[in-house]
């Protein structure tokens, strides 16, 4: 009898379900826009968006936006789909041609539609839940959760797709395999040895600026005017506003502790306090997965920052103090963090289950 190896173990297909997803996701708010270009209503950012002054979409006029939208949302709907069909390499200048759209469609809908609302919702969305049986927060949530808000993150969603379908459409175009994306040869700083180096770096600056955030607003929760006048601190302790900064800085201060979790051995084993998980490995995901979210948002809510002529007035030294001077840093941050989350990746993913690399 001839013992032959055990097959692996099946390999997860999510990467060739991205580009039908995000055919289909596309697709359906294309179809609105359409909707919305033909009956002139339901577009709902630039002059019809309350919250739309750090929305670089407030540059676009309101009758050229439905149709912008309408257009870019169902070429990339194609452009999706024909990146879902059998692997086949198509001719370089056409390769070059979809992917570059695909990547600049995902870039627009994933960085520059959210804005900083998205990360407000993300980090108010403790307090909310929360503080909503004590009053804390003294805003109607139906003008919190708007129709502007659904849009923003139904664009973070279709740009994260989108971005997933190319990538993985990329890759199996090149020879390399989608799920991990190595090929044949070995780039000497995806090791994990090299990621380590790196990553270090890059998660000790992405920790430090969301620390100097906080350091403020916990002064201000502890009744110190740190960069901003004592009438000021004194309206907000009146109206309950300080008590929201005190827990976006706790968000901060979490997000920046957990950042550095990636470099550090307890964000790669749970550590003993935590009962039932305790000396477990910590699954790639839960760590990849959130940071990198946060790290998309941090970068669209910066783009918004720096489109904004208050930016480079602070940029040129005007009303530079502790309140502000956070906000300098803030470009930074983003691409930061995004890189710690790739170096975690990179050190903890192991032994391809697709292809046996590794």
């Amino acid at each position: 009898m001839t013992i032959t190896d055990a097959p692996p173990r099946p390999a997860t297909r999510w990467p060739d379900r991205l580009a039908p997803l995000a055919a289909g996701w596309l697709g359906l708010w294309g179809v609105l826009a359409l909707l919305a270009t033909i009956t002139g209503a339901g577009y709902p950012f630039g002059a019809n968006d309350a919250n739309g002054d750090v929305n670089l979409l407030r540059l676009v006029p309101v009758r050229f936006g439905p149709p912008v939208f309408a257009v870019l949302l169902l070429t990339a709907a194609v452009a999706a789909l024909a990146m879902s069909r059998p692997a086949a390499r198509p001719p370089r200048p056409l390769r070059v041609l979809l992917a570059g759209y695909g990547w600049a469609v995902a870039a627009f809908l994933a960085l520059v539609v959210p804005d900083a609302r998205v990360l407000v919702i993300l980090g108010y969305a403790p307090m909310l839940i929360i503080g909503a049986p004590f009053g804390w927060h003294q805003d109607d949530y139906s003008d919190v959760f708007t129709w502007a808000l659904l849009a923003r993150f139904a664009a973070l969603i279709g740009g994260l797709l989108l971005a997933g379908a190319v990538l993985a459409w990329q890759r199996r175009t090149a020879g390399a395999c989608v799920a991990c994306g190595r090929g044949d040869g070995v780039r000497g700083w995806t090791t994990p040895a090299a990621a380590a180096r790196w990553g270090r770096w890059a998660a000790g600056i992405a920790a430090v600026i969301p620390l100097a955030y906080a350091l403020t607003r916990f002064a201000w929760a502890a009744g110190v005017p740190l960069g901003i006048s004592r009438e000021f601190l004194t309206e907000m302790q009146e109206n309950g506003a300080v008590w929201a900064g005190f827990g976006l800085g706790a968000f901060a201060t979490v997000g920046a502790v957990l950042t550095l979790g990636l470099v550090q051995r307890w964000g790669e084993r749970f550590p003993r306090w935590m009962v039932g998980l305790a000396g477990r490995r910590v699954p790639v995901k839960l760590a990849v997965i959130p940071a990198t979210l946060v790290a998309v948002a941090v970068t669209a809510a910066t783009l918004g920052l720096v489109g904004q002529p208050h930016f480079w007035a602070l940029a040129a030294g005007a009303d530079v103090n502790l309140a502000t001077g956070p906000m300098l840093l803030w470009p930074a941050w983003g691409p930061a963090l995004g890189l710690a989350t790739y170096a975690y990746h990179l050190r903890r993913r192991g032994a391809c289950r697709r292809c046996g690399r590794g």
